[in-house]
């Protein structure tokens, strides 16, 4: 996926959350105000949701299974040629970054290319970023529900090689916790630190 692309894709999904989220939760109905980005959190509620998927040893996993505290979840593909690779190693060097500094955070990758992406390439993906990372994959329908929970933009590039096609997709990250569902969201251009520090701030108040 070109960086055009994706930069273009994530403003599709930027402007829905805005649109719908116009600071319903304020001061004190919120616990996680002062850690908040901005106004997206009014549409939090309608942002992430149950899932079924696939992860590497081909076992049927829930979204409970894999989201067991606060955890990065993110959307993308193992044929991407720059953003996802980046943003992937961006995630776990945030979460060694939090775990130094006692604060425990999952990492989930989800395939939106479920038709090349099997569970094992997958599985070797994440490995060879960091082998705490949950990579999941599964039948179109699954992974397509799951990418519409979290508003999640993807389409199949009709440009090139029909063998090596890309994939257009958002490109955000998004930090979740069981019983607490979407908390906030990270795009491409946030680094690191500026994740540990978001992430910290959530952690604090859970």
């Amino acid at each position: 996926m070109t960086r055009y692309a994706a930069i273009a894709a994530s403003l599709v999904v930027v402007l829905g959350l805005v649109v719908g989220g116009v600071l319903a939760l304020r001061g004190g109905d919120d616990p996680f105000a002062d850690c908040r980005r901005g106004a997206v959190a009014g549409g939090a509620a309608t942002i992430g949701g149950p899932f079924t998927l696939v992860d590497g040893s081909g076992r049927t996993v829930t979204d409970a299974d894999v989201i067991t505290g606060p955890t990065l979840v993110y959307f993308g593909y193992t044929f991407c040629p720059d953003i996802c690779p980046t943003d992937v190693a961006r995630n776990a060097q945030a979460a060694a970054d939090l775990a130094a500094r006692g604060d425990r955070v999952g990492q989930v990758f989800v395939t939106v290319d479920p038709a090349r992406d099997t569970p094992e390439l997958v599985r070797q993906f994440t490995a060879a970023i960091d082998p705490a990372i949950i990579g999941l994959s599964g039948t179109p329908e699954q992974v397509a529900a799951a990418a519409k929970a979290y508003k999640v933009y993807f389409r199949k590039s009709d440009a090139g090689d029909p063998r090596y096609y890309l994939m257009d997709h958002s490109t955000f990250t998004y930090l979740v916790a069981p019983g607490t569902g979407f908390l906030e969201y990270y795009p491409s251009d946030a680094s690191a630190d500026d994740i540990v520090a978001s992430v910290a701030c959530y952690a604090a108040r859970l």
